[in-house]
């Protein structure tokens, strides 16, 4: 008898008690970076840079000309530039405080509606922010995640006027 045992841990794992006032990790959230000059990949259509098409759990998001991020999908596809799974590379935050990534982040929120993406600096690290209906997913390496989740910790206690 086999019995599978998932090893994996994401890099905030043993933050989330603390981090749930502010932010939700969700990790293991499969990535694939596709360089490409076609119309469509993985049966999703590529947005222009800085757009989105799909949902939540399944969509494409335009990082540049020919630079697309899968999210929710897996696997190969002929016909592209460049198909490369990030999936390991990379964990998600959730957050639905508009004030606190306002305090960690120089791009205009006010343009930055559902549907949207950037790749912009949040604390100093490169990240992926991608606009939800309710909330901002931050995809993150996950080598900085734990310097982004302590500044999202510390903008949220300035924000609430509870820091001195």
């Amino acid at each position: 008898m086999t019995v599978l045992v998932d090893l994996r841990r994401s890099p905030l794992h043993d933050r989330a008690a603390e981090l749930a006032d502010v932010v939700v990790e969700e990790p293991f959230l499969p990535q694939l970076d596709v360089r490409t000059r076609a119309g469509t990949a993985f049966g999703l259509r590529l947005p222009e840079p800085g757009g989105v098409t799909g949902d939540e759990h399944r969509a494409a998001l335009g990082l540049g000309p020919d630079e697309f991020l899968l999210v929710g999908v897996t696997g190969t596809e002929p016909g592209h530039l460049g198909v490369v799974d990030v999936s390991a590379a990379r964990t998600a935050l959730r957050l639905r405080d508009r004030e606190v990534l306002e305090t960690l982040c120089s791009l205009d929120l006010d343009d930055f509606v559902p549907g949207r993406c950037a790749q912009a600096p949040l604390a100093r690290v490169p990240v992926i922010l991608w606009r939800l209906d309710d909330a901002c997913r931050i995809l993150v390496r996950n080598s900085f995640a734990g310097h982004v989740a302590s500044a999202l910790l510390d903008a949220r206690q300035v924000t609430s006027g509870v820091a001195q």
